[in-house]
Protein backbone atom coordinates (compact mmCIF):
# COMPACT_ATOMS: atom_id res chain seq x y z
CA UNK A 1 0.00 0.00 0.00
CA UNK A 2 1.28 3.17 -0.85
CA UNK A 3 1.82 5.51 2.09
CA UNK A 4 2.14 9.43 1.27
CA UNK A 5 3.53 12.74 3.29
CA UNK A 6 0.42 13.96 5.09
CA UNK A 7 1.37 17.43 3.98
CA UNK A 8 3.74 18.94 6.24
CA UNK A 9 2.58 17.44 9.57
CA UNK A 10 5.55 14.89 9.94
CA UNK A 11 2.90 11.95 9.53
CA UNK A 12 3.04 9.50 6.95
CA UNK A 13 -0.36 7.61 5.72
CA UNK A 14 -1.25 5.41 3.56
CA UNK A 15 -3.76 6.27 0.42
CA UNK A 16 -6.70 3.83 1.22
CA UNK A 17 -7.81 4.88 5.34
CA UNK A 18 -10.59 2.77 7.32
CA UNK A 19 -13.18 4.96 8.03
CA UNK A 20 -14.24 2.86 11.74
CA UNK A 21 -17.82 4.19 12.22
CA UNK A 22 -19.10 0.93 11.25
CA UNK A 23 -16.76 -1.21 13.64
CA UNK A 24 -18.45 0.43 16.35
CA UNK A 25 -21.73 -1.81 15.89
CA UNK A 26 -22.78 -3.21 19.06
CA UNK A 27 -23.83 -6.05 16.94
CA UNK A 28 -20.48 -7.44 15.53
CA UNK A 29 -18.32 -9.43 17.72
CA UNK A 30 -15.22 -8.55 19.17
CA UNK A 31 -13.65 -11.22 17.66
CA UNK A 32 -14.53 -9.87 14.17
CA UNK A 33 -13.71 -6.45 15.00
CA UNK A 34 -10.12 -7.97 15.93
CA UNK A 35 -9.82 -9.54 12.84
CA UNK A 36 -10.78 -6.82 10.86
CA UNK A 37 -8.78 -3.97 12.24
CA UNK A 38 -5.53 -5.86 12.84
CA UNK A 39 -6.06 -7.45 8.74
CA UNK A 40 -6.14 -3.27 8.18
CA UNK A 41 -2.58 -2.49 9.58
CA UNK A 42 -1.45 -5.74 8.38
CA UNK A 43 -2.38 -4.52 4.57
CA UNK A 44 -0.56 -1.29 5.02
CA UNK A 45 -3.81 0.32 5.78
CA UNK A 46 -2.24 2.77 8.22
CA UNK A 47 -4.68 5.37 8.71
CA UNK A 48 -7.64 4.68 11.42
CA UNK A 49 -10.02 7.29 11.36
CA UNK A 50 -12.88 7.42 14.44
CA UNK A 51 -14.45 9.82 16.48
CA UNK A 52 -16.85 10.06 19.67
CA UNK A 53 -20.05 9.10 17.94
CA UNK A 54 -18.71 6.41 16.73
CA UNK A 55 -20.33 3.71 18.90
CA UNK A 56 -18.07 1.36 20.06
CA UNK A 57 -15.20 2.35 17.95
CA UNK A 58 -13.02 4.15 20.16
CA UNK A 59 -12.80 1.43 22.94
CA UNK A 60 -12.84 -1.60 20.26
CA UNK A 61 -9.52 0.31 18.46
CA UNK A 62 -8.15 0.42 22.12
CA UNK A 63 -8.70 -3.22 22.62
CA UNK A 64 -7.65 -4.96 19.58
CA UNK A 65 -4.91 -2.02 18.18
CA UNK A 66 -3.72 -0.28 20.76
CA UNK A 67 -0.38 -2.91 21.45
CA UNK A 68 0.83 -2.06 18.14
CA UNK A 69 0.28 1.99 18.18
CA UNK A 70 3.36 2.72 16.70
CA UNK A 71 2.11 0.79 13.35
CA UNK A 72 -0.83 2.88 12.46
CA UNK A 73 -2.24 6.97 12.26
CA UNK A 74 -5.04 7.32 14.41
CA UNK A 75 -7.88 10.09 13.63
CA UNK A 76 -10.42 11.67 15.69
CA UNK A 77 -13.00 13.87 16.45
CA UNK A 78 -14.70 15.46 18.61
CA UNK A 79 -16.10 18.77 20.22
CA UNK A 80 -19.52 17.17 21.66
CA UNK A 81 -20.41 14.21 24.15
CA UNK A 82 -17.62 14.65 26.87
CA UNK A 83 -18.64 13.46 29.90
CA UNK A 84 -18.67 16.70 32.36
CA UNK A 85 -18.73 19.26 29.82
CA UNK A 86 -21.46 21.03 27.50
CA UNK A 87 -20.44 20.35 23.33
CA UNK A 88 -18.16 22.88 22.15
CA UNK A 89 -17.10 24.24 24.91
CA UNK A 90 -12.83 23.97 25.88
CA UNK A 91 -13.96 21.84 28.38
CA UNK A 92 -15.69 19.33 25.99
CA UNK A 93 -11.97 19.58 23.73
CA UNK A 94 -9.99 19.14 26.83
CA UNK A 95 -11.76 16.32 28.52
CA UNK A 96 -13.45 14.66 25.37
CA UNK A 97 -9.42 14.33 24.08
CA UNK A 98 -8.55 12.70 27.58
CA UNK A 99 -11.73 10.50 27.87
CA UNK A 100 -11.02 9.78 24.01
CA UNK A 101 -7.38 8.87 25.04
CA UNK A 102 -8.15 6.26 27.73
CA UNK A 103 -11.13 4.37 25.37
CA UNK A 104 -8.37 4.00 22.73
CA UNK A 105 -5.60 2.89 25.69
CA UNK A 106 -2.86 5.00 24.58
CA UNK A 107 -1.05 8.38 25.52
CA UNK A 108 -1.63 10.37 22.26
CA UNK A 109 -3.78 11.54 19.03
CA UNK A 110 -2.18 11.82 16.18
CA UNK A 111 -4.77 14.14 14.30
CA UNK A 112 -8.34 15.61 16.46
CA UNK A 113 -10.05 17.16 14.32
CA UNK A 114 -13.51 19.32 15.70
CA UNK A 115 -16.10 17.30 14.46
CA UNK A 116 -18.79 19.08 11.67
CA UNK A 117 -19.14 22.17 13.51
CA UNK A 118 -20.53 25.40 12.03
CA UNK A 119 -18.52 28.47 10.75
CA UNK A 120 -19.11 30.65 13.94
CA UNK A 121 -17.99 27.91 16.65
CA UNK A 122 -15.35 26.58 14.59
CA UNK A 123 -14.17 30.55 15.04
CA UNK A 124 -14.17 30.77 18.20
CA UNK A 125 -10.57 31.50 19.64
CA UNK A 126 -11.13 29.82 23.16
CA UNK A 127 -11.86 26.45 21.38
CA UNK A 128 -9.00 27.16 19.16
CA UNK A 129 -6.96 27.93 22.03
CA UNK A 130 -7.84 24.42 23.40
CA UNK A 131 -7.01 22.45 20.56
CA UNK A 132 -3.07 24.74 20.54
CA UNK A 133 -2.92 23.74 24.73
CA UNK A 134 -3.48 19.86 24.01
CA UNK A 135 -1.46 20.08 21.13
CA UNK A 136 1.25 21.62 23.64
CA UNK A 137 0.62 19.12 25.84
CA UNK A 138 1.53 16.29 23.57
CA UNK A 139 -2.12 14.92 23.67
CA UNK A 140 -2.35 15.13 19.89
CA UNK A 141 -0.20 15.68 17.01
CA UNK A 142 -2.56 17.45 14.73
CA UNK A 143 -5.16 19.75 15.32
CA UNK A 144 -7.60 19.58 12.44
CA UNK A 145 -11.10 20.21 10.96
CA UNK A 146 -13.77 17.84 9.09
CA UNK A 147 -16.83 19.24 7.70
CA UNK A 148 -17.78 20.89 4.45
CA UNK A 149 -18.24 24.36 2.47
CA UNK A 150 -17.97 27.62 4.21
CA UNK A 151 -16.91 26.17 7.35
CA UNK A 152 -14.03 24.27 5.52
CA UNK A 153 -12.84 27.16 3.21
CA UNK A 154 -12.38 28.92 6.75
CA UNK A 155 -10.24 26.50 8.35
CA UNK A 156 -8.13 25.86 5.13
CA UNK A 157 -7.23 29.72 5.42
CA UNK A 158 -6.90 29.96 8.86
CA UNK A 159 -3.31 28.66 9.52
CA UNK A 160 -4.81 27.36 12.72
CA UNK A 161 -4.93 23.66 11.85
CA UNK A 162 -2.59 21.06 10.52
CA UNK A 163 -4.95 18.75 8.27
CA UNK A 164 -9.06 18.84 7.12
CA UNK A 165 -11.04 15.70 6.35
CA UNK A 166 -14.19 16.45 3.61
CA UNK A 167 -16.04 14.65 1.30
CA UNK A 168 -14.62 14.28 -2.15
CA UNK A 169 -16.33 11.70 -4.21
CA UNK A 170 -17.78 11.61 -8.14
CA UNK A 171 -20.50 13.36 -6.88
CA UNK A 172 -19.11 15.23 -4.12
CA UNK A 173 -16.11 17.73 -5.99
CA UNK A 174 -16.86 20.97 -4.20
CA UNK A 175 -13.85 20.73 -1.64
CA UNK A 176 -11.65 19.05 -4.62
CA UNK A 177 -12.04 22.19 -6.76
CA UNK A 178 -12.53 25.34 -3.93
CA UNK A 179 -10.25 24.13 -1.04
CA UNK A 180 -8.01 21.96 -1.83
CA UNK A 181 -5.80 23.76 -4.00
CA UNK A 182 -4.98 26.12 -1.36
CA UNK A 183 -5.11 23.26 1.15
CA UNK A 184 -2.14 21.76 -0.55
CA UNK A 185 -0.19 24.99 -1.23
CA UNK A 186 -0.18 25.56 3.11
CA UNK A 187 0.78 21.91 3.21
CA UNK A 188 -2.46 21.05 5.01
CA UNK A 189 -3.28 17.02 5.19
CA UNK A 190 -6.38 16.03 4.15
CA UNK A 191 -8.62 13.00 4.43
CA UNK A 192 -11.62 12.28 1.84
CA UNK A 193 -13.67 10.66 3.32
CA UNK A 194 -17.45 9.18 2.10
CA UNK A 195 -14.62 8.13 -1.26
CA UNK A 196 -17.49 5.61 -3.14
CA UNK A 197 -20.85 8.57 -2.26
CA UNK A 198 -22.16 6.05 0.14
CA UNK A 199 -22.22 3.52 -3.05
CA UNK A 200 -25.28 5.15 -4.05
CA UNK A 201 -25.31 3.51 -7.17
CA UNK A 202 -26.66 0.36 -5.19
CA UNK A 203 -30.02 1.66 -5.65
CA UNK A 204 -32.39 1.40 -9.01
CA UNK A 205 -34.46 4.11 -7.38
CA UNK A 206 -34.03 6.99 -5.88
CA UNK A 207 -33.42 5.87 -1.91
CA UNK A 208 -34.82 7.45 1.43
CA UNK A 209 -33.08 7.34 4.83
CA UNK A 210 -29.92 5.75 3.18
CA UNK A 211 -27.28 8.79 3.74
CA UNK A 212 -27.47 8.41 -0.33
CA UNK A 213 -30.41 10.58 -1.62
CA UNK A 214 -28.40 13.74 -3.24
CA UNK A 215 -25.50 11.42 -4.36
CA UNK A 216 -27.59 9.01 -6.41
CA UNK A 217 -29.31 12.22 -7.86
CA UNK A 218 -26.18 14.13 -8.48
CA UNK A 219 -24.46 10.52 -10.61
CA UNK A 220 -27.56 10.38 -12.27
CA UNK A 221 -27.45 13.74 -13.68
CA UNK A 222 -23.53 13.02 -14.08
CA UNK A 223 -24.30 10.35 -16.60
CA UNK A 224 -21.23 8.98 -15.69
CA UNK A 225 -22.20 4.98 -16.29
CA UNK A 226 -20.80 4.74 -20.25
CA UNK A 227 -17.56 6.29 -18.94
CA UNK A 228 -17.16 3.63 -16.63
CA UNK A 229 -18.30 0.67 -18.76
CA UNK A 230 -15.63 1.87 -21.68
CA UNK A 231 -12.97 1.59 -18.93
CA UNK A 232 -14.30 -2.40 -17.87
CA UNK A 233 -14.65 -0.71 -14.59
CA UNK A 234 -16.90 -1.72 -11.44
CA UNK A 235 -18.56 1.37 -9.19
CA UNK A 236 -16.78 0.93 -6.37
CA UNK A 237 -13.04 0.80 -8.66
CA UNK A 238 -14.10 3.84 -10.93
CA UNK A 239 -15.21 5.36 -7.46
CA UNK A 240 -12.16 5.12 -5.67
CA UNK A 241 -9.85 5.04 -7.56
CA UNK A 242 -11.06 8.47 -8.15
CA UNK A 243 -11.02 9.84 -4.36
CA UNK A 244 -7.92 8.13 -3.63
CA UNK A 245 -6.09 10.05 -6.29
CA UNK A 246 -7.80 13.46 -6.38
CA UNK A 247 -4.74 16.14 -6.44
CA UNK A 248 -4.60 16.87 -2.56
CA UNK A 249 -5.47 13.96 -1.13
CA UNK A 250 -3.59 12.30 0.89
CA UNK A 251 -5.73 9.25 2.10
CA UNK A 252 -9.33 7.93 1.29
CA UNK A 253 -10.78 6.61 3.93
CA UNK A 254 -13.82 4.11 3.57
CA UNK A 255 -16.06 2.53 6.39
CA UNK A 256 -16.75 -1.08 6.38
CA UNK A 257 -17.46 -4.16 8.33
CA UNK A 258 -16.40 -6.25 6.36
CA UNK A 259 -13.14 -8.16 5.75
CA UNK A 260 -13.83 -8.48 1.85
CA UNK A 261 -15.22 -5.40 1.19
CA UNK A 262 -11.79 -3.97 3.02
CA UNK A 263 -9.18 -6.52 1.12
CA UNK A 264 -11.04 -5.04 -2.12
CA UNK A 265 -10.66 -2.04 -1.44
CA UNK A 266 -7.55 -2.69 -0.97
CA UNK A 267 -6.46 -4.02 -3.98
CA UNK A 268 -8.67 -1.04 -5.77
CA UNK A 269 -6.16 1.22 -4.25
CA UNK A 270 -3.03 -0.48 -5.46
CA UNK A 271 -4.52 -0.41 -8.86
CA UNK A 272 -3.67 3.45 -8.95
CA UNK A 273 -5.44 6.58 -10.51
CA UNK A 274 -7.70 6.36 -13.11
CA UNK A 275 -6.79 6.77 -17.27
CA UNK A 276 -6.12 10.12 -18.05
CA UNK A 277 -8.90 9.50 -21.15
CA UNK A 278 -11.56 8.71 -17.83
CA UNK A 279 -10.87 11.78 -16.10
CA UNK A 280 -11.12 14.09 -18.67
CA UNK A 281 -14.72 13.04 -19.64
CA UNK A 282 -15.42 12.81 -15.34
CA UNK A 283 -14.05 16.38 -15.43
CA UNK A 284 -16.05 17.72 -18.41
CA UNK A 285 -19.43 15.85 -16.41
CA UNK A 286 -18.81 18.26 -13.23
CA UNK A 287 -18.03 21.35 -15.39
CA UNK A 288 -21.46 20.43 -16.71
CA UNK A 289 -24.07 19.43 -14.27
CA UNK A 290 -22.12 19.63 -10.94
CA UNK A 291 -20.32 23.05 -10.56
CA UNK A 292 -22.44 25.26 -8.82
CA UNK A 293 -23.26 21.93 -6.10
CA UNK A 294 -22.04 22.80 -2.45
CA UNK A 295 -20.02 19.92 -0.67
CA UNK A 296 -22.87 17.66 1.28
CA UNK A 297 -22.83 17.82 4.59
Amino acid sequence: MEQRDFGTTGLRVSALGLGAGQVGDAALTEEHVGTLLNRAVDRGVTLVDTARGYGLSEERIGRHLSYRRHDFILSSKGGYGADGADDWTPQAIRLGIEQALTRLRCDWIDIFHLHSCPPDTLRREDLLGALDDARAAGLIRVAAYSGENEALAWAAQSGRFGSLETSVNLADQWSRHQVLPAAQDAGLGVIAKRPIANAAWRFTQRPAGDYAETYWERLGQLDLNGVREAAGLDWTQFALRFSAYAPGVHSAIVGTASIENLERNVRIVQEGPLPLDVLTHIEAAWRAHGADWGGEV
